[in-house]
């Protein structure tokens, strides 16, 4: 039975990565750490993984045939995302707009459609200094990241504790990437714009229902409103990260600040046991 661990974030640039993944180098146990940012993940950057898995991931697409195709509609009936319109009595399909919910299979009496195997993009699994790791790259020119995502996430099952590196901001893939998770930490930034997206993430997690808590990042800039809004709202601060030169120069060449800063091991590991502490109640 695995334990899994989301950090997101309202907006992009907070320090989630840098968090997910000082977190999981900190930690005494093994992790597994997942990028599910597939649009952009960096996360590899740091940790130099040796890949063991490559696969492509692909999603279910109708393929209509005309020899068979009444032209009855029903499958643009069945469509709630209108990747389906009827034009001369045949059907026209939008692929971009298609969920790959197989309802319009289902909805045809002709049986004019089946479905087939549509990549999306990759999975890429592997290690990095007894870490295990997986992450997704989308394909260019694909809309839908979350079949990508998911798949992503099946590498977590059954696997102790996961570190799941959310993407940024309160959209679909973020949505996806910490559904189940058994907890959520916002990372946040101490200025006005951090605390607006800040609000937003926390009405995510509140409406899908995931415990969660707030790290502050560059603690030590910006103003005290992300404090006060978290102090009136009962919000746990798990910790405050602070603006450190050492940290940026780290980053800056796709090092880990736990690895080389002693201080900083012992206080990402701190938050990490402060995680687990609240899942545990």
């Amino acid at each position: 039975m695995s334990t899994t661990v989301a950090i997101a974030s309202g907006k992009g640039g907070t320090g989630k990565t840098t968090l997910a993944v000082n977190m999981a180098m900190s930690s005494p146990s093994q992790v597994l750490l997942l990028d599910c940012d597939v649009e952009g993940p960096n996360v590899h950057l740091f940790l130099r993984p040796e890949y063991s898995k490559r696969e492509s991931v692909t999603v279910l697409k109708p393929v209509f045939d005309p020899l068979k195709c009444t032209g009855c509609g029903q499958c643009r009936k069945a469509c709630r995302f209108n990747a389906i319109v009827i034009l001369a009595g045949k059907p026209l399909f939008f692929e971009e707009l298609c969920h790959s919910c197989g309802g319009c299979v289902r909805r045809c009496p002709a049986r004019a459609i089946k479905e087939s195997p549509t990549r999306v993009g990759s999975l890429e699994a592997g290690t990095a200094d007894g870490l295990f790791f997986a992450h997704g790259l989308l394909d260019i020119g694909q809309s839908r990241s979350s079949p990508l995502i998911a798949r992503v996430k099946e590498e977590g099952m059954k696997r102790g504790l996961v570190l799941i590196d959310a993407p940024p901001g309160t959209s679909c893939p973020m949505v996806e990437s910490v559904r189940d998770a058994d907890f959520t930490v916002l990372v946040a930034e101490p200025t006005p714009f951090g605390l607006h997206d800040l609000k937003l993430a926390v009405m995510t997690v509140r409406k899908l229902e995931i415990p969660f808590a707030v790290v502050i990042n560059r603690a030590d800039l910006g103003d005290e409103s992300v404090k006060i809004y978290c102090f009136e709202n009962a919000i746990d601060v798990l910790g405050e990260i602070p603006f450190d030169r050492r940290i940026a120069v780290l980053c800056s060449r796709g090092d880990v600040p736990s690895v080389s800063i002693p201080e900083y091991r012992a206080m990402f590991l701190a938050i990490l046991e402060r995680v687990l502490c609240r899942i545990e109640k």
